[in-house]
């Protein structure tokens, strides 16, 4: 039995099982959408029962405190990084200014087969944002404005950006580039209810010169929609993207009819009538899960203090017995008298 431990702690072993870290990690690289996660988890598995059973067989380890603790430590973040990848969850964000928040919402999701439901248990409605931009368009801060329940009936505000996520739940909110206007429309049919949605255009100001979407009506026929904004854009000077203070023009074509509504203008057409209410932004969030983040950064910092105390006994011993050979090899000096 300690033979077969030996054997599952050999570095032979760790190294294959490197070896298929690195093929794993390079399949998922970007984390695509067709790569299971146990090209990662697999190996790490791998890896943790090589070590494991090195520090259990293996006594230039075990006998020394420091590399003890410093193993135990790489144990630890290497069955982390295994949870890790477990109950991940990667996805992306488009809300609009004033709704609320709604997991059925986000796209291009990528998680763990053992995540679980926590994302239902987040709320938070969005707000309006700004946008800072310096000369040659380079995008800078983003202040995205969030509401909060405080559990109390009332909101907290936060303020949210590219490098101050929202936290909720352990899931954390990151505003991206992508962002963009959305016109308010209602669509009123000669028959039955009315209803009120909007339609995202693309990201502003990264497609400012193809702002166009398509919707049909239901029992209609398409539609085709620009919209010209007015937003004070500046390509040669700083200027900043504010959607409260934006105002857009909805050019929409219907078969050959083209028509040009301002917010509060309808337009007739078969079947019913649609009126362009008001613009509002929407904004891009990049949504990230790890439970295990807390935990890895404290294994880690074992680990570190484990190796440090290994050399500080190695060297300072050394340096010690050093010390005292020099003092020992030190002649004696005469005193220089006569008998």
């Amino acid at each position: 039995m300690k033979k077969f431990l030996r054997a599952l702690g050999s570095i032979r072993l760790a190294l294959v099982g490197m070896v298929l870290l690195g093929v794993g990690a390079a399949l998922s690289y970007d984390n695509p959408a067709g790569t299971p996660v146990w090209v990662l988890v697999a190996p790490l598995a791998l890896l943790a029962i090589n070590l494991f059973c090195a520090i259990a067989t293996n006594p230039r380890i075990n006998r020394r405190p420091g590399l003890l603790v410093f193993h135990l430590g790489l144990f630890a973040i290497i069955v982390l990084a295994g949870i890790g990848r477990l109950t991940h969850l990667d996805g992306q964000l488009e809300i609009t200014e004033g709704s609320a928040f709604s997991p059925d919402e986000l796209t291009e999701v990528k998680k763990g087969p053992f995540h679980g439901d926590g994302l239902s248990k987040v709320a938070f409605i969005q707000g309006s944002y700004t946008v800072e931009y310096n000369a040659g368009m380079v995008r800078g801060l983003t202040h995205s404005q969030v509401l909060i329940p405080d559990g109390r009936g009332g909101m907290i505000s936060r303020v949210v950006g590219d490098d101050r996520p929202l936290v909720l739940e352990g899931y954390r909110f990151y505003t991206t580039y992508n962002k963009g206007f959305a016109p308010v429309l209602t669509w009123m049919p000669d028959q039955g209810e009315a209803m009120t949605g909007t339609i995202h255009m693309p990201s502003y100001p990264l497609f400012d010169y193809k702002q166009d979407s398509n919707w049909t009506p239901p029992g209609g026929k398409p539609l085709r929609f620009w919209l010209r904004l007015d937003t004070g854009l500046r390509q040669d000077a700083a200027w900043l993207l504010d959607g409260k203070k934006a105002s857009g023009v909805l050019v929409v074509n219907a078969g050959e009819r083209r028509v040009e509504l301002l917010p509060g203008q309808s337009l007739r057409l078969e079947g019913g009538s649609l009126r362009y209410e008001r613009l509002t932004s929407w904004m891009g969030y990049k949504v990230f899960y790890d439970p295990t983040l807390h935990w890895l950064f404290v294994a880690s910092v074992v680990a570190i203090m484990g190796l440090g105390a290994h050399f500080w006994r190695k060297f300072g011993v050394r340096m010690q017995r050093t010390h005292e050979s020099s003092i020992t090899d030190t002649p004696v000096a005469s005193s220089g008298r006569m008998p």
